[in-house]
């Protein structure tokens, strides 16, 4: 028999999902509506997955997650809500849990999510699965960015020039701010364009934003 230890403080919820759960023949459900009730229990008994609210009165699901963990309870823990987990998923990871399953899933999907951290499998919805992929790209490409930004060498004298190219100025206008010939800026431009590896005046502003070489607006 798969022992459940179900915690939701919406009385309602609880007794709902227990009945759902507990029409499979070899589960059976223990439901109590309170992070403290749970932690008091799990010292008495062993349960071979829990079921966890995340918001819940007293204590959330991450807090109450950690509690079980520091008791030396390895046992799977599901976080079972109706909230987008997105924004807590990181901090629910490092809290111990091995899954996720909203409470409008359909009762199948959610026996199946039972099931599947019973055999230590984790658990992670579709929807945020593609959403952390797109983080993961993101962060991939700032770091990348980061990296070739490393190796460029744009010289305070050079990110001064880049300034007034933002604003607009010609080769003519930018000597006359530096007291220099506009064959020097000329020059000077044709360097930092080999070193951002850009071709145009626009591609080099846009890039030194995108690498933080300028700041997003020019005063």
């Amino acid at each position: 028999m798969i022992e459940i230890l179900l915690v939701d403080d919406h009385p309602s919820v609880g007794a709902g999902t227990k009945l759902m759960i507990e029409k499979e023949e070899d589960m059976i459900v223990t439901n109590v509506e309170s992070p403290g009730e749970a932690l008091e229990i799990i010292g008495k008994k062993t349960f071979d997955i829990m079921l966890l609210d995340l918001r819940m009165s007293g204590m959330n699901g991450i807090e109450l997650s950690k509690k079980m963990r520091s008791t030396g309870n390895e046992n799977p823990i599901l976080i079972y809500t109706g909230y987008d987990i997105g924004p807590y998923f990181n901090t629910l990871v490092e809290a111990g849990v091995s899954g996720f399953i909203s409470k409008t899933e359909s009762r199948e999907n959610l026996i199946q999510a039972i099931r599947c951290g019973i055999q230590g499998k984790s658990i992670v919805p579709v929807s945020l699965f593609a959403q952390l992929r797109k983080m993961e790209v993101r962060v991939e490409e700032e770091k990348q960015s980061k990296d070739m930004m490393e190796e460029v060498s744009i010289t305070s004298k050079e990110q001064e020039i880049l300034k007034e190219v933002a604003k607009g100025k010609s080769n003519k206008e930018i000597a006359k701010e530096f007291f220099k010939s506009p064959r020097t800026i000329e020059y000077n431009l044709t360097e930092i364009f080999k070193k951002l590896q850009v071709k145009t005046r626009a591609e080099a502003v846009l890039k030194s934003k995108q690498w933080g070489i300028l700041p997003e607006e020019i005063d």
